[in-house]
């Protein structure tokens, strides 16, 4: 097994010609969950859409299974093993729940055997959906191609607690059995909870990197350097880790 899946160095992302994401170094690995934290604004999107191909790198180097990848492009990445979970909900609303599942490259029943709960489900409409179930039904559907890589936006938006701990415990266990998870939530307790690593970003750039437990211990003294304005405690928590990153 390699011992990286995913590695950005000195990476540059945005829109246009507007970088968004600068002189980022990340690095995700077979069977570990690595959550991207951060206000809004500081850029954890955009490094999910320009690692996956679905923004072009405006600079830096993506490397992918160990070899250097120009120009990634969404599709290409996808049919070697890498699956994205955008922000918004990725369903046909129109399509029934099996039919959505039918879009994907994996199988409907390797879906329903991550979530049971699409079961009764497959042929209700999608858009009848309750929020949490549409999340389940889009990322049921990329575990189902059984990916080497995950990426996942925001699985928690809007959802009750007890649908984010079930959607989170699913992907702590595509990580037990081997897939590379990299995770951007605001839900930052609940993600430190079932990640190994966390990679703290502020405007485009990553300020600390650390294993998630110790970020759980500090995350009041991040939350306060994020929305009190506050530089010293994010910078203290720094020297308790790998260091900041510019």
């Amino acid at each position: 097994m390699t011992t990286e899946l995913l590695r950005a160095e000195q990476l540059f992302g945005g829109y246009g010609k507007v970088a968004c994401v600068r002189e980022l170094n990340l690095e995700v690995r077979p069977g570990e969950v690595v959550v991207l934290l951060g206000p809004n604004g500081a850029g954890k999107t955009t490094t999910l859409m320009t690692l996956s191909g679905a923004l072009p790198a405006l600079g830096g180097k993506i490397f992918w299974k160990g070899s250097e990848v120009n120009h990634p492009k969404l599709h290409t990445m996808a049919k070697s093993g890498m699956a994205l979970v955008p922000g918004e909900r990725s369903i046909i609303g129109r399509l029934s729940t099996r039919d959505n599942l039918r879009l994907g490259i994996g199988p409907v029943e390797k879906a329903v055997e991550h979530f049971p709960e699409l079961g009764p489900l497959l042929k209700r409409r999608a858009g009848l959906l309750s929020g949490g179930e549409q999340r389940m039904l889009a990322l049921g559907r990329s575990l189902a191609m059984d990916p080497v890589m995950l990426m996942a936006d925001e699985l928690s938006l809007g959802l009750a607690p007890l649908i984010v701990r079930r959607l989170l415990g699913v992907l702590r266990q595509a990580a037990d059995e081997g897939a590379g998870v990299l995770l951007v939530e605001q839900r930052a307790r609940e993600a430190l909870a079932i990640a190994d690593r966390a990679c703290v970003l502020r405007r485009g750039s990553i300020l600390f990197e650390g294993p998630a437990a110790e970020v759980a211990k500090n995350l009041g003294r991040l939350e306060s350097a994020y929305f009190d304005g506050l530089e010293q405690p994010a910078d203290a928590l720094a020297t308790q880790g790998n260091g900041p990153r510019s």
